[in-house]
């Protein structure tokens, strides 16, 4: 494992020293993952797009009265679920604006409808149902918890998201990335990550590199990762995210981190972070994805036959087969994972009785999806058919 002055010493790398660090990349996530590369087969599930946060690179959040604002009803969500399953889905993603309902009348308004209290209630309730009516385990992205709602999610969900995205306390000064964003100030992220470790539950999390970060903050973000991993044992994954600039936000005229910046920035997460925590990055966000795997990646995250990258919707997800064909040219297999990684499926205390049920109909032996793609699938127990 590298340490922090050699962590941070490496933004100096020439192109040589890079190829060494890509090679040594390698070998752990050789030695770790084997010749196999992951990705979940996922529907995605954007439950609101109404957010208190005002994040300078977003263009997932509406304000209340823009057109398209509110909140998916019950139908809309179930409608999209079943979609998802038909297609050989396995995940249900809810992706949702932090607490509109702090800030926006509309928001109150739209929940009360609903009959809900908060839209912590709503995405609690429908994960719930997802579980209940389809085959497909819910994964929530919902910002920052508190304990008791990391308790509920855990009953309904199989796993939880938080992106850190970056320690620094600078970005949320005026004119950066996070100025007027409650929800991204670092300490508060870092105390649901926490708790989401105390509480036992499998954990995504990662950073966003370009929003004006310095590669020590950026290398800092990653050490306070593996400290929370260190404590807990719960980061199942770390994604590396590039910033995208997008018409429309304050950050639409902020260049893209390059190409090898991302390499780089692959690299020395593999060598810093502990082996076991597996290492992504989403495959729709560069034209040469499968170069990530040169630096050490194992997985490219969710994958959706059906719905777009909510987050990123300019950009479509690359056709599996496509993804298929550039990790074998790597000399990598590409598998389908489920929701849970395999190491987390039957760790004690990990994954809530409802989630676990339904984790174990869909995994094989080897903890990876029972049904794969363009795989002769293993018979479900008749448990699962019942």
């Amino acid at each position: 494992m590298l340490s922090r002055a050699e962590a941070i010493a490496l933004d100096r790398a020439g192109a040589g020293e890079l190829l060494e660090l890509m090679r040594s990349a390698r070998n752990v996530r050789e030695k770790a993952w084997g010749g196999t590369v992951t990705y979940s087969r996922k529907v995605f599930i954007p439950l609101t797009n109404l957010c208190r946060d005002k994040c300078g690179y977003c263009t997932f959040a509406r304000q209340p009265d823009e057109p398209g604002a509110g909140y998916l009803t019950p139908d809309e969500v179930m409608a999209i679920a079943r979609r998802g399953e038909v297609l050989g889905c396995k995940e249900a993603l809810f992706s949702l604006g932090e607490k509109p309902e702090l800030v926006y009348p509309q928001a109150r308004a739209a929940l009360d409808a609903l009959g809900y209290a908060t839209t912590m209630d709503y995405v609690i309730a429908m994960s719930e149902r997802v579980l209940a009516e389809t085959s497909l385990i819910p994964h929530v992205n919902a910002g920052t918890l508190t304990r008791d709602e990391i308790i509920r999610l855990k009953a309904v969900c199989g796993s939880v998201g938080l992106m850190l995205e970056n320690v620094s306390r600078r970005l949320v000064q005026r004119g950066m990335a996070h100025y007027a964003c409650p929800d991204k100030v670092p300490v508060q992220r870092l105390r649901t990550l926490d708790m989401a470790g105390a509480q036992r539950i499998a954990t995504t999390t990662g950073i966003l590199i370009g929003i004006g970060e310095t590669w020590a903050e950026r290398i800092d973000s990653l050490f306070a990762i593996a400290e929370l991993h260190g404590r807990h044992g719960h980061i199942q994954e770390v994604i590396v995210q590039n910033f995208r600039a997008k018409p429309g936000t304050l950050m639409a005229t902020w260049s893209d981190p390059g190409h090898e910046d991302m390499l780089r920035t692959l690299a020395v997460a593999r060598l810093l972070l502990p082996a076991d925590i597996s290492l992504q990055a989403p495959p729709n966000l560069t034209e040469a994805f499968e170069d990530y795997l040169d630096a050490g990646i194992n997985d490219w995250g969710g994958i959706s036959p059906v719905t777009a990258d909510h987050i990123n919707p300019e950009r479509a997800w690359p056709a599996i087969r496509d993804v298929a064909r550039r990790s074998h040219d790597r000399g990598l297999r590409l598998a389908e994972r489920l929701t849970v990684y395999p190491s987390y499926l039957h760790r004690p205390g990990f994954v809530g009785a409802a989630p676990a049920r339904a984790l174990d109909c869909q995994a094989r032996p080897d903890g990876l999806a029972l049904h794969q793609y363009d795989a002769a699938p293993v018979a479900a127990s008749e448990e699962c058919n019942a």
